[in-house]
């Protein structure tokens, strides 16, 4: 266990609270007033599965869990579970969609992936900063359209539906950001 600054917790980080192992879903950073400044965290209990909503004094410290990281490959959904198979010895192993969380409209097939382990137990995926996935349903483009114009909505791939520049159309491949859920760029 390695120990960091409340201030700097970040979305799916992974800390010790309580005893419990749980996973930062969301921080906030206040400064109410003149009063100190204070970051709160709403976490998911890993083992109870039960949500946690705390205030953390901006210089507390907190105990973050350190993780092992495997490269392993997406290979499909089976209902509720992702599997994954380890590129070295060929072991799969299965995430849940609750584990996954947002981190799960990113996958496509056969894509590798950093899977993270606490105690041989898979606790969750490191994305890459940026993923291309191709528009299969959005409204017609329009011609003569600049990027600083109006956006639409766009359903992807894997069912993530994100604004994009009115230009772009159906089968085009667009990059988005993995923690904003941004459009960045046509590619």
């Amino acid at each position: 266990m390695s120990s960091v600054q409340a201030s700097r917790l970040k979305k799916g980080m992974l800390i010790k609270f309580d005893g419990a192992l749980v996973r930062v879903l969301d921080v906030q950073h206040m400064t109410p007033g003149n009063l100190r400044a204070l970051v709160r965290g709403k976490m998911r209990d890993i083992k109870s599965n039960r949500l946690v909503d705390h205030k953390f004094r901006a210089d507390a410290m907190v105990e973050r869990a350190i993780l092992d990281e495997r490269q392993m490959q997406y290979l499909f959904r089976d209902g509720e579970m992702f599997v994954f198979m380890d590129t070295e010895n060929y072991e799969q192993v299965h995430l849940s969609v609750e584990t996954l969380g947002d981190s799960a409209q990113y996958l496509l097939p056969d894509a590798v992936i950093s899977v993270e382990f606490y105690e041989e137990a898979p606790m969750g995926i490191h994305l890459p900063l940026n993923v291309d996935l191709k528009v299969v349903d959005t409204a017609p483009g329009i011609k003569g359209a600049t990027a600083s114009a109006q956006v639409k909505p766009a359903t992807l791939e894997t069912g993530l539906v994100v604004n994009v520049p009115s230009f772009i159309n159906n089968g085009d491949v667009i990059r988005v950001n993995t923690e904003t859920g941004d459009y960045l760029s046509r590619v």
